[in-house]
């Protein structure tokens, strides 16, 4: 039996070409090797929010890149924590973007945390996807990490990882292709 998607569940997905390819170079080099390089958060009603280079976006799930893996049935949330991650996420819309995230995530990950690093990360006055992602979670009350790591210290190799260690309840290709319509 198949689930379908629920409000507040993320996606991981996969970039192609060379944003794609420096993504993964990225992650590999800070230890964050996945099948992955992009994520998002379903909002219902067949619209999903992603932070892209011109800013956090909604669009309808069909425009969306195809996910690798979803959430759903992984990490357990309330229907009052569903309810608030998805408003989160929808309030996170126009956030800027930062390619900067990426060099201060590294700095992070090496253990170089000075200040400015610091705050660079923890600000969600700029997201990359992955930010995103934390960023809904973590104001709806969801702490997605319980490591220790800074807010919005998060790569989508990160969420990958986290969902390798949970559960998994339907495949996640019939979870697209239902969600898709």
């Amino acid at each position: 039996m198949t689930t379908f998607p629920q409000p507040g569940d993320f996606a991981l997905t996969r970039i192609h070409g060379i944003t794609g390819r420096l993504i993964d170079a990225g992650q590999r080099l800070v230890g964050d090797g996945s099948p992955v390089q992009h994520a998002f958060i379903y909002v219902g009603n067949g619209y999903v929010v992603q932070a892209m280079p011109g800013g956090a976006e909604m669009i309808r799930l069909g425009d969306a890149s195809e996910p690798v893996v979803w959430s759903t049935g992984r990490i357990p949330l309330t229907a009052a924590e569903r309810m608030r991650v998805c408003d989160a996420a929808r309030g996170l819309v126009g956030t800027p973007y930062s390619f900067l995230d990426y060099a201060s995530i590294a700095l992070a990950h090496f253990h170089v945390r000075p200040r400015w690093v610091r705050y660079f990360v923890a600000d969600s006055g700029h997201l990359i996807c992955s930010q995103l992602v934390d960023e809904a979670y973590l104001r709806a009350g969801v702490h997605l990490f319980a490591d220790g790591r800074l807010p919005g210290d998060v790569t989508p190799g990160d969420l990958w990882k986290l969902l390798q260690t949970k559960r998994v309840t339907s495949t996640d290709r019939d979870l697209w292709r239902l969600a898709r319509g």
